[in-house]
Formats: structure tokens, C-alpha cells, sequence
């Protein structure tokens, strides 16, 4: 692909450069070894709750100006969860200790493995790096700080503080006024078609970088990205393309 030299790499958090998912499951795991020794509940019945949670988490809404915290609000998924499934035997405590038990444990298994970690100090060698992350405010922050990342970026920008978040251009445009670069000038690297890929092909990007494990499938009437990688440990192969 022909073009103007990049000098700065965009960057998603969950699932490009942090294994959100598995942490996640491993979470859900201990949620539910707790929610068995509590309530001496089968395997079936604890699954069910925690399926419950995760679709809450999934379609989960939040208004900061509603006057509950985001920690109040998935205690009352993991309440309602367990209304839904097992109605009154359920203790009002119990809803607070699944919760956060879920987040810390999620937290704690979050991290940059020494192999990301690397990458970045060698590409921040040569680039411009920034990080952009979709979500509610305190959630991505406190996973910035669990897992460290501030020393690898020139600045960290969180969905959650702005009007709009990614695939909107407003987001984009602030990354690259923060980084005093144009969009010509940049890679998208992230794990969604939706938000980073479509994201970084509103905004007029070098190119986008999809880090995908399935084998590049597109679904129909999703945009194609210019490239696609299974783990952004490959990245370097392809900016080596670009320039």
C-alpha cells in the first residue's frame, strides 16, 4: 500500500493488547465457585446466573449524571441475575461479593505479557504510540493502571471521558491533534470490526489493522480491514509493508 510514512500507531486495549476475555472467564469461574459453596447450587443453575450477568454486562447502558457509580450498577446486574434464577433465596450481600469478586479477580488476571511489552518499547522507539479505549470511564481506567501501560504511550485516551467514543471521527480527530499528527500519518490497530476498523476508516487512516484468531472472516456488510493478523505480535511485519 503506497502512502506517506507512518509516524504514529493507534492502539485498542481490550483484546489487542490485553487478554480481556480469558481474565474474564476466569472470573466468571471464581464467581461461580463462590455462588456453589454459598448457595449449594448445580452447575446448570450457576451457569444460568452468570449468563444472565454477562448479557446484562453486554447491553449494559451507564449515565454517570444518574447518580450511581458503575460499581452500582453491576452489583444490581449480578442481583437481578440471581433474582432471575433463583428468586428469594439469594442473600442482599450476595449480590456486592459476586461483583466484586468478578472485578478484582478480572483485574488481576489482566496484563501486558513480556512479549507485548517489548513490542511496544521497540516500536515507541520509532513511533508515536497512543492508546484509545472504548467504555465507561472508571472500568478502563483502573485496567490502564492494573496493567501498567502508562510508560508505553505518548497519551492514553478513555471513550468514556469524550461526547463520543470509536468509530466516531470526533475521538479520532482529538488522538490526532494530541499527537500533532494527521490521519495519513497512522495505523488503527484493534480486535472490532465495528468500533476500531470502521473507526479508523471513517477517520481516513494510513491503514487498519485487525488482530483477529478466526482466521480473517468478514462478515458480510462489515468493513474490510486493510489488514489482518492473528495477535499484534505480528504487527512489525506489516508496518515494515507501509513504509
Amino acid at each position: 500500500m503506497d502512502g506517506p510514512a507512518v509516524k504514529a500507531i493507534l492502539f485498542d486495549l481490550d483484546n489487542t493488547l490485553i487478554e480481556t476475555s480469558r481474565a474474564g472467564a476466569v472470573a466468571i469461574h471464581q464467581t461461580s465457585e463462590l455462588l456453589k459453596t454459598t448457595l449449594g447450587l448445580d452447575d446448570e443453575t450457576v451457569r444460568s446466573i452468570c449468563d444472565k450477568f454477562k448479557q446484562k454486562l453486554f447491553h449494559e447502558s451507564f449515565d454517570p449524571s444518574a447518580g450511581r457509580s458503575i460499581d452500582d450498577v453491576r452489583v444490581h446486574h449480578w442481583e437481578e441475575s440471581l433474582e432471575e434464577t433463583v428468586g428469594s433465596r439469594s442473600t442482599p450481600s450476595l449480590a456486592a461479593q459476586c461483583y466484586y469478586l468478578w472485578k478484582n479477580s478480572r483485574l488481576q488476571h489482566l496484563c501486558l505479557s513480556l512479549e507485548v511489552c517489548n513490542l511496544l518499547k521497540q516500536l515507541r522507539s520509532k513511533y508515536q504510540l497512543l492508546l484509545v479505549t472504548n467504555g465507561e470511564t472508571q472500568t478502563q481506567r483502573e485496567k490502564v493502571e492494573a496493567v501498567r501501560c502508562e510508560e508505553f504511550f505518548d497519551a492514553i485516551v478513555v471513550g468514556g471521558e469524550h461526547a463520543e467514543q470509536k468509530p466516531f471521527v470526533s475521538i479520532f480527530t482529538l488522538c490526532f491533534n494530541m499527537l500533532q499528527v494527521e490521519a495519513r500519518d497512522c495505523v488503527m490497530v484493534g480486535d472490532s470490526l465495528d468500533t476500531d476498523i470502521q473507526g479508523g476508516f471513517n477517520a481516513g487512516v494510513r491503514a487498519t489493522v485487525w488482530i483477529s484468531s478466526a482466521e480473517g472472516v468478514v462478515s458480510d456488510g462489515s468493513v474490510k480491514p486493510d489488514y489482518t493478523i492473528p495477535t499484534v505480535l505480528d504487527l512489525p511485519r506489516i508496518l515494515a509493508q507501509l513504509q
